[in-house]
């Protein structure tokens, strides 16, 4: 039965790709891109970040001097680098985002131009020829704002998260600890 399932969700897939049209395809690469960067940020997070986080802060505790003014400059500087480590991929993952309404609104013109060319061509009196172009324009607007969505909430969390940590690391190695 499950062969059967999963060809029914492979021509579901193909229908929707025909019907909305060659735009699709870019949304669904950029879609694929943005999350594969979202992904890999949340395993940096929970992976990677924890071990520097602790040997950075093994580190800065087992330094003799924390308080002179060279020790502040190191700590603005291994807080400043760890933060942009943190943050890496994350403008790359908005950007993604903003470009998935716009890919959408590019598949709603190129799709409005197909209905305008229908009507020239045919008058405004066959609903069925219009109706493929009217699926070209709303369906990619559709998958592009589903697509900005879903990246919008994650980035934002990942912002949050990426500057929530750089705040505890440098309070873990606030001087004279």
């Amino acid at each position: 039965m499950l062969p059967q399932q999963l060809l029914d969700v492979w021509n579901f897939v193909r229908d929707f790709l025909e019907a909305g049209g060659d735009i699709l395809w870019w949304i669904g690469v950029v879609t694929f891109l943005m999350w594969t960067l979202i992904i890999e940020r949340y395993w940096f997070m929970l992976t990677s970040y924890r071990r520097l986080a602790d040997r950075i802060t093994e580190e800065w505790r087992a330094r003799h001097d924390t308080t002179s003014w060279y020790a502040h400059q190191i700590r603005r500087a291994v807080i400043s680098r760890t933060s942009m480590q943190l943050n890496s991929g994350i403008p790359l993952i908005k950007t993604l985002v903003a470009l998935c309404p716009l890919l959408g609104l590019l598949g709603t013109v190129t799709g409005m131009v197909e209905v305008f060319d229908v009507m020239s061509l045919s008058g405004s009196g066959n609903p069925r020829a219009m109706a493929s172009g009217v699926a070209h324009a709303t369906i990619p607007t559709l998958a592009g704002m589903t697509a900005a969505l879903s990246g919008l909430i994650l980035s934002v969390q990942l912002d949050r998260r990426a500057r929530a940590e750089a705040e505890r690391l440098a309070d873990h190695l606030s001087p004279g600890k």
